[in-house]
């Protein structure tokens, strides 16, 4: 009896943990830029498919921008049929690999998982990554027919996560899509500013082929704006036009010494290393400052990615200067904890006054302590410096991870498209139609800076409005 009822209990707190998956020693993946999660195991996934409630109302699906059916797919995965999960992921989302990588899931559809009120909720982003992950290395790809053709032609400015959703979802109702990018590899932030040890590049180009076996063209190396303009596209033949460039024009603290040698905008430290290969010198000669000691400026997602970046080009310390505490900072606690054990130290209640420089390069961080008082705009607590507690940091590269602005060219370049004060395109938040006729807009040039999914979600709303204004 005493045996019976300890199993029962035993299942019980089972029932309200995720099951773990494994990740990479924190001692061993510092020194490469490997993957750091591992992914479930097959029966690691059916495991933790088997938590589900499967509830009646799916609060989980109203969490989730691009509308999968979330316990559709997670009771294939508990049946063990793989290959109907990553199907019923497919028909409303062609990144889930991305997505079960890097989206907020915590934030979004597992903070309103009914196992989360008394436990911890599904582990909802590692069932979509398994299942994606399944497909691919079993060679199961499967790519749906395509559809009658409407006739229409339909432009994507931008091919990362908000182009590459609506590019794929109009592709799948029968238009005609060419995404034309700036740089020379598509996958816009997922190529250029997600580290390889969070998201696998092979991973991105893998997504990126099926977009394009859906039958959109991707046309990269092409800066609309610069060879030539929205209204061009227009006139051209092209139907509708959707803007997804993103937000990428780093922004700087203004303070003395920025224009030192060794301060980077973490943009421009995470594109070197990522999408010009620096982390594998001597293969890829791409210049970059290698320092010893490192000061990353900022809290988010993107300095935590530019700290464990940092320790992987060999920095010996590596700093996070953050003004407010870490409840406030906006980074995954995930990724706050991964940097933390990869021994990233956190300078917190701390804000840089002055970068101090030697022969022109950096030599060290001046900074002030800080408190915090009454909440801001943004609903966190007010950073106030501490009078007198100045002290310098000894550093010889500082980046700075504080956020990015928009890039003027294709507003510059579009007359008549409405901006708001911060310079953002203005844009309907249900359909992504702007100011102009025929032009759509989603992602981070609406919003700002936001997270990939929210992002995709816009592209969706997008797609499905140009297939009604436009078929």
């Amino acid at each position: 009896m005493e045996i019976n009822r300890g199993l029962e209990k035993s299942k019980k707190v089972m029932m309200l943990q995720k099951v773990k998956m494994a990740e990479q020693n924190p001692k061993v993946r510092i020194t490469n830029f490997d993957e750091v999660a591992l992914g479930y195991t097959p029966e690691q996934a059916v495991q933790e498919a088997k938590r589900c409630l499967q509830c009646k109302k799916f609060p989980c699906v109203q969490g989730c921008p691009v509308e999968v059916d979330i316990p559709a797919f997670i009771q294939f995965i508990a049946e063990g049929d793989f290959i109907g999960a990553i199907r019923k992921i497919k028909e409303k989302n062609c990144l889930p690999a991305i997505c079960g990588r890097v989206c907020p899931q915590e934030d979004q559809c597992e903070k309103l998982c009914a196992l989360g009120k008394k436990g911890e909720p599904l582990a909802i982003g590692r069932l979509e990554r398994f299942a994606a992950d399944y497909e691919r290395a079993q060679g199961m790809v499967e790519i749906p027919p395509r559809p009658k053709s409407t006739g229409k032609r339909v432009a994507v400015i931008g091919s990362g996560p908000a182009g590459l959703i609506v590019a794929g979802d109009l592709a799948r109702l029968g238009h005609e899509v060419t995404i034309f990018e700036g740089l020379h590899k598509a996958g816009g932030v997922l190529v250029y500013g997600i580290p390889e040890f969070r998201l696998p590049k092979a991973i991105v180009q893998a997504e990126v082929d099926y977009v394009q076996k859906l039958g959109v063209e991707i046309r990269t190396s092409t800066v609309i704006g610069k060879l030539f303009t929205i209204d061009d596209l227009l006139n051209n033949g092209y139907d509708a036009v959707f803007i997804g460039t993103g937000a990428g024009l780093p922004l700087f603290l203004g303070i003395p010494g920025e224009n030192l040698n060794g301060v980077y905008s973490a943009n421009e430290f995470l594109t070197r290393s990522n999408l010009m290969k620096a982390y594998l010198f001597p293969e890829y000669d791409t210049p970059i400052k290698r320092g010893k000691n490192v000061a990353v400026v900022g809290g988010g997602n993107v300095a935590m990615d530019a700290a464990r970046t940092a320790l992987r080009l060999g920095a010996e310390d590596v700093h996070l200067v953050y003004r407010r505490s870490e409840a406030e900072m906006p980074a995954r606690v995930e990724e706050i904890e991964r940097a933390k054990e990869e021994g990233v130290i956190f300078k917190l209640l701390t804000n840089p006054t002055k970068i101090l420089g030697k022969d022109g390069w950096v030599c060290g961080m001046e900074c002030l302590k800080m408190e915090l008082g009454e909440p801001d705009e943004s609903g966190r607590r007010r950073p106030v410096p501490i009078e007198s507690s100045e002290f310098v940091i000894d550093v010889d590269v500082v980046i700075i991870a504080i956020g990015t602005g928009v890039n003027p060219l294709i507003p510059k370049s579009t007359p008549g498209l409405k901006l708001n004060k911060r310079g953002y395109i203005i844009a309907d938040e249900e359909s992504g139609r702007t100011s102009r006729e025929r032009i759509y807009a989603g992602g981070d040039i609406v919003t700002g800076a936001a997270t990939v999914i929210s992002a995709m979600g816009a592209g969706r709303k997008a797609a499905r409005a140009i297939h009604k204004g436009q078929a």
